[in-house]
């Protein structure tokens, strides 16, 4: 096996440049319980293109390995691993500690790419208690889009005791970014009926081809909620995706049903918005607001069996770049070009 590997790491804050590319960093040395990984493949999210541009509102340590998603084939593991065997095909869990349950200050403080070094090199050690299977049906890329974006829409529809994802349900799901389309492929396999919004008629048609049952421009439409609410009968919908945050978040309290769920999962348009709304429009609109931060290694694996259950295929950009073409890919990402997860693929 090789000594040295092709490695990036995130030299500073202030833009993709800081973005450095080592051709003979060292492959990481195996303890007890460390499972080696020949990383294959690797997925890009909003999250690391913020984490290198300074503005991550969560730990990260200096000099880290970017991108949370890695998927590859176990090269070896240490004496004392179980869980795993050479040749095992692998996906790393975001936040390496957080096995079941909730999070906890600590493992908060694991995450992939932030503080655990990530995906974006041809080898990664991690402890064998933060690694799960990949599902069979899936490839590399595809199985690399899991580790953040699709654990992150299995969280936000079925995290939350007593208010999980039921078949007939309504779900809201905003643009075409991952976590937005995992949404709607998994509502649509639990016979749940989606409400999509986009900004393009192109986007539009390509969201009702993955199922989704309304699609609402909100460049056409500035009172999207109030639409979605109306389509729905006048009941609301049960869940929202909601990964635009303040400045979204006014449309989705006018969307959501009583006792509905919205998931904020991120804040692709900003932290601040116009008119934002306060904590008594919770009470106002009779619903449950909450944060997500991903999902435990127990979602990830029930995800998966239901990903192999239904066959559900993540959707690739058709554009996937090669482990030298990082700061190309982080571009492309920044400026909104893809469609479905962006993807690198390592040699």
């Amino acid at each position: 096996m090789a000594k040295t590997q092709k490695q990036w790491t995130v030299a500073g804050k202030s833009g993709f440049d800081d973005l450095k590319l080592d051709e003979q960093a060292p492959i990481p040395q195996l303890g007890d319980k460390d499972v080696l990984v020949r990383l294959r493949g690797s997925s890009l999210n909003y999250r690391d293109l913020i984490i290198a541009k300074g503005k991550y509102p969560f730990p990260q340590k200096d000099g880290i390995v970017p991108a949370s998603d890695c998927a590859g084939e176990v090269e070896e593991v240490g004496k004392h691993v179980h869980r795993f065997k050479k040749g095992d095909k692998v996906l790393t869990l975001f936040n390496q500690a957080h096995i079941a349950g909730s999070l906890d200050g600590y493992s908060i403080a694991t995450g992939v790419g932030g503080t655990v070094d990530g995906g974006l090199r041809q080898y990664g050690a991690f402890d064998e208690q933060g690694l799960v299977h990949m599902p069979s049906n899936l490839n590399y890329l595809e199985g690399a889009t899991l580790c953040c974006a699709g654990l992150t829409a299995w969280n936000a529809l079925y995290g939350l005791e007593g208010r999980k994802l039921m078949p007939g349900d309504w779900v809201l799901t905003q643009g075409t970014g991952g976590v937005s389309i995992f949404g709607v492929q998994f509502a649509k396999a639990a016979g749940a009926k989606v409400i999509a919004t986009t900004s393009s008629k192109e986007k539009g048609d390509k969201l009702k081809q993955l199922g989704a049952d309304h699609v609402l421009n909100y460049k056409e439409d500035a009172n999207w909620g109030e639409t979605a609410k109306k389509l729905t009968g006048g009941r609301g919908v049960q869940h929202v995706i909601e990964v635009g945050g303040p400045t979204t978040m006014k449309q989705s309290l006018k969307a959501i049903a009583i006792d509905g769920v919205i998931s904020i999962i991120g804040f692709l348009g900003g932290v601040k918005g116009e008119q934002q709304p306060t904590f008594l429009d919770c009470l106002n609109n009779i619903c449950t607001v909450r944060g997500v931060l991903v999902g435990s290694r127990m979602q990830f694996e029930e995800m998966n069996r239901a990903i192999e259950a239904n066959n559900i295929k993540p959707l690739v950009d058709e554009k996937v770049f090669k482990l030298e073409e990082v700061r190309e890919a982080y571009q492309y990402m920044w400026d909104q070009k893809h469609f479905g997860k962006l993807c690198i693929s390592i040699d």
